[in-house]
């Protein structure tokens, strides 16, 4: 594997001195990368993009333009969340109190949304937490995420719902009988059994 370069951060983009970014990773202009945020190598942060503090990004993520990733968030390794996307943390978010007093960090408690290895969300897409967006998943673009999306699962609309299974690749899956489905792509082969979908082999 041949060396990365040190991390870049490029014009007017902010990033935390108490975050971490790792090798190979760019942060473009007027991204915000908030405290104790830790992002892995090789990833891109893109133009508006906001991280917020204590949120942990895997190795070769893309965040793409004024994408929202509020904290506690998780994206594991290969995670793709599309532009304008919004993963929130509040369940059910008041500015106040019920005694009308400006809310404050003690006031309420963040929960976070989970975006397993390889999975995609698609632009303008709104993940309300706590929700976990399943390995190799793909979320299409405008859905409203309220519920867990299992493993390879394409999931579309509001609230949205699964539709097909997609592979690796990113490709609906051809159904062969038998509960067998394949990438047209790459030929591999997944098995579906009680409504979860497996790599064969």
């Amino acid at each position: 594997m041949p060396e990365l370069e040190p991390p870049r951060i490029v014009g007017s983009a902010e990033v935390s001195d108490r975050a971490s970014l790792g090798d190979g990773t760019v942060v473009w202009p007027l991204a915000h990368v908030r405290e104790d945020a830790r992002v892995g190598r090789e990833c891109i942060i893109s133009r508006g993009a906001y991280v917020g503090p204590g949120v942990q990004v895997g190795d070769r993520c893309k965040i793409k333009d004024q994408a929202l990733v509020y904290e506690p968030a998780v994206l594991e390794d290969g995670v793709f969340v599309g532009p304008a996307v919004v993963l929130t943390n509040d369940t059910f978010p008041r500015a106040v109190t019920p005694e009308g007093e400006l809310k404050g960090a003690d006031d309420w408690e963040m929960v976070g949304v989970t975006v397993r290895e390889g999975a995609s969300i698609g632009a303008r897409t709104v993940c309300v937490a706590p929700v976990t967006i399943g390995r190799w998943a793909l979320v299409a673009a405008g859905a409203t995420v309220a519920a867990d999306v299992p493993d390879f699962a394409l999931v579309v609309g509001s609230p949205a719902r699964r539709i097909r299974w997609v592979g690796r690749a990113g490709l609906p899956l051809e159904d062969r009988g038998d509960g067998v489905f394949a990438c047209p792509r790459t030929g591999e082969e997944y098995v579906e059994e009680d409504g979860v979908l497996r790599e064969r082999g």
